[in-house]
């Protein structure tokens, strides 16, 4: 088996298993695998916790899955680089068993910004291949939509979304809009909001984690 592509921090689980189920972190554009990995330690006992770093190389320490241009006031993406991305994510997934021990049944995303989006579409097109996804101030992009599994694959896929009201990036409108795509195929999402802007603030963090104690 291959090494990973993408380099990665690691949390081991503080609850020893013989296979512990994985929680994947991933970043936002312009920031690393260390941001993420900040509040690994604030995540449940049980995880094998791994931070991954995007990529795109955009400076020092600023790291992204793909470029996005905002000058229109809407995010447009390099769309082949939003598909690399999602295959390349899913390959790390394989290749991390060699040097990784964690149930493959178990496995989860945990995304902010890019990295929601990433959450998003790697989920909703492999769902056998993930068990729950935690989109943080994310959105789902329309250019995956053809790609997505039908309701009969995505129907034990689990979602937890959180987004401000106020953010000025993604703006909270992606949220309410991604929810309602994922009732229409039969996924209903465990849905927070805040009056926030674009950030991952105390209650954030803290409904995700207690999400994340609730998945089974």
């Amino acid at each position: 088996m291959e090494k990973p592509q993408l380099h990665y921090l690691v949390r081991n689980p503080k609850i020893k298993t013989e296979k512990p189920p994985l929680l994947i972190l991933l970043h936002g554009v312009g920031s690393n695998d260390a941001n993420m990995f900040s509040f690994a330690d604030s995540l449940p006992d049980k995880f094998l916790v791994v931070s991954a770093r995007g990529p795109l190389t955009f400076g020092p320490g600023s790291y992204a899955w793909f470029q996005v241009d905002f000058s229109t006031g809407r995010p447009v993406i390099n769309e082949n680089q939003a598909e690399a991305a999602r295959k390349t994510i899913l390959k790390f997934i394989k290749d991390l068993k060699s040097e990784q021990n964690f149930d493959e049944n178990e496995v989860y995303l945990l995304g902010f910004s890019q990295g929601g989006i990433m959450s998003y579409s790697v989920a909703l097109t492999e769902p056998e291949k993930i068990k729950g996804i935690a989109v943080m101030s994310g959105r789902l992009l329309p250019e995956v939509k053809p790609l997505v599994a039908s309701p009969e694959r995505l129907k034990k896929l689990q979602i937890f979304i959180s987004h401000g009201k106020e953010d000025q990036v993604l703006h909270y409108p992606f949220a309410t809009d991604a929810v309602s795509y994922l009732d229409s195929l039969g996924l209903h999402p465990d849905f927070h909001t805040y009056h926030d802007n674009h950030t991952i603030n105390p209650d954030m963090l803290h409904d995700a984690v207690q999400w994340l104690n609730s998945v089974q």
